[in-house]
This record gives C-alpha cells, sequence and structure tokens, in this order.
C-alpha cells in the first residue's frame, strides 16, 4: 500500500532514506562498473549472464534513488527492494558454501555484511513508519 506524501519526514524514514541512498549507490556504481568490465576471465554464456544481471543491479540502483528520493510515498516497495538485497547476500552466501570465499576474503565480507543488515534495518525502520505513520 503505497501512501501520500504529508508532512514532514520521521527519524525512521530519514533512516530508510540513506539506506536505499546506499543501495542506489552501490547498484548503480556496480552496475556500471560490472556492465562495463563483464566476466572476461570465463565462458561466453557466464560473461552474457554476468552482464545482464549487472543491467538488472543497475536497474535497482535507479528504483532505490528514486524511492528514496519519494520515501514519504512508499511502502511496500521499501520491503521489495530489502528482499532483492537480501536475497543477493544469500546468493553470495551459498556462493561461498559451494565454491569458497574469493580473495581478499575481507573484501567479500565487507560486501556480505551490509547485504544482510542494511535489509534487516530497512525492514525495522519500514515497520517503525508504518507504525507511527498508519496507526497499525
Amino acid at each position: 500500500m503505497e501512501k501520500p506524501a504529508s508532512g514532514p519526514l520521521l527519524v525512521s524514514q530519514h533512516v530508510t532514506r540513506i539506506g536505499l541512498f546506499l543501495i542506489a549507490a552501490i547498484g548503480i556504481s556496480g552496475g556500471v562498473l560490472q556492465l562495463y568490465l563483464g566476466q572476461p576471465e570465463t565462458t561466453v554464456r557466464l560473461d552474457n549472464i554476468h552482464r545482464f544481471m549487472a543491467g538488472i543491479y543497475l536497474g535497482c540502483g535507479f528504483i532505490s534513488l528514486w524511492a528514496g528520493i519519494t520515501i514519504a510515498r512508499h511502502n511496500t516497495l521499501v520491503y521489495l527492494l530489502a528482499l532483492g538485497v537480501f536475497m543477493g547476500g544469500i546468493g553470495r552466501l551459498i556462493s561461498i558454501s559451494i565454491v569458497g570465499l574469493p580473495e581478499p576474503a575481507e573484501l567479500w565480507i565487507g560486501y556480505l555484511i551490509p547485504e544482510l543488515l542494511l535489509p534487516i534495518t530497512l525492514v525495522i525502520t519500514q515497520g517503525i513508519t508504518n507504525r507511527k505513520v498508519l496507526k497499525v
């Protein structure tokens, strides 16, 4: 359920907005970089899939940017974006469990932790907003 914008933003909305802007920055920069770089050290098929997913990543970055800018109008979209990032983190966990942790390990753990924690933060802050705005 989307709601109309009204009044000043709550603290929880500001926190959600910052989280969405972080997702946007990561998605836009990562999407552009991966579209450009591709996956040259693999098969043609995997490079094709890699660049396709980079386009999805880039698109999600733009959606997150728009959602952050227009945060007062959103509810369900925040949850869906959080789910997408969380599932990306789950995908990374599955990869690590099957093929191992890439080097340098600290870098990849540095990617993984926000992919799991940021969505939880977004769900909590959006829930707080809903309780205050929707009086649930």
